[in-house]
């Protein structure tokens, strides 16, 4: 699997939800750009008694998905708006990156950020995110100065919005 999402042939996925009586509620798209190691959990092997036994899954962890990320084309049994759903895609688009380090970056810090409860935040309030992102970036030993330069892409394409030194809001 995560050889597969790493590929520059990786798929989109779409997640569906149904009634008992197969009526669909809700369809979503991730787009392919959002695949990251990070969001897939292996699993314990197949038992011996298992037709295949040894086989490992996987699982991937939908909550470390960017909500951004996850488009909406059915919600509440109803289709959402066409153009609603292209510009939605539209805008999560921007983020699309074929490096690997970079993506996984770019969304554990939108991650973060969406994290912060309330539409304004500080550059403080993402540094208490600090340890958490080490762990994930083990070889970064600039922390503080990759956060900023992360929220500076998303300031870029849209994401955020700089208010002052340190402060910001967010927009999508």
């Amino acid at each position: 699997m995560i050889e597969r999402i790493t590929s520059s042939t990786n798929p989109d996925l779409f997640v569906m939800s149904y009634s008992s009586d197969y009526n669909i509620l809700s369809l979503t798209l991730i787009p392919k750009f959002f695949f990251v190691p990070d969001i897939i959990e292996k699993r314990k092997p197949l038992g011996q008694q298992a037709k295949r036994a040894g086989w490992i899954g996987c699982n991937i962890l939908y909550a470390s998905i960017p909500e951004q990320a996850k488009i909406q084309i059915i919600q509440n049994s109803h289709f959402n708006p066409i153009n609603d759903v292209i510009s939605k895609y539209c805008i999560i688009k921007q983020l699309q990156t074929k490096n690997l380090d970079a993506r996984g970056w770019l969304i554990d810090v939108l991650n973060c950020v969406n994290g912060i409860k309330s539409q304004q935040f500080t550059l403080k309030d993402v540094y208490q995110y600090s340890e958490l992102l080490h762990q994930k970036h083990i070889h970064n030993k600039n922390i503080e100065a990759k956060i900023r330069q992360q929220l500076q892409i998303l300031r870029d394409k849209g994401f955020i919005e700089f208010l002052e030194r340190g402060h910001y809001r967010k927009i999508i």
